[in-house]
């Protein structure tokens, strides 16, 4: 497809807000503005991940995003895990990473799914080497 202009993406992303009110999950495949709200959504998917680019998250942000979640402060991570706040904050600010058995816990405690805590550490093993 050819590159997507910033003009063609808005009239794409004004389309949809058209297009959704006249279709639902009864909507027949071969509905005619079903059709088209499938091709405007191309567009604006292409636009927005080659301008909008979202990348992997942190395991800091996964931290700092868990215990607003949880309504927990760091100094409260880190009373439940007997290390230092200051500790905590350097893995939310990226100074420092933690170990396995400290992350696993971190997962435990803040319910994050530890595969994505693994995901992250197998990609940043896989660059060292």
């Amino acid at each position: 497809m050819n590159k997507i202009s910033k003009a063609q993406y808005e009239f794409a992303l004004a389309r949809i807000e058209e297009l959704l009110p006249l279709v639902d999950g009864n909507t027949p495949v071969t509905d005619k503005n079903l059709i088209e709200l499938t091709i405007v959504s191309d567009i604006v998917e292409e636009y927005e991940t080659e301008h909008f680019p979202i990348g992997k998250p942190t395991i800091g942000i996964l931290i700092k995003n868990a215990l607003g979640e949880k309504g927990m402060t760091q100094k409260n991570l880190a009373a439940i895990l007997g290390i230092s706040p200051s500790r905590i904050n350097d893995f939310i600010v990226g100074r420092a990473e933690p170990s396995l058995k400290i992350a696993s816990q971190i997962c435990y405690i803040l319910n994050i799914p530890s595969d994505v805590i693994m995901d992250i550490y197998a990609e940043s093993v896989s660059q060292a080497i």
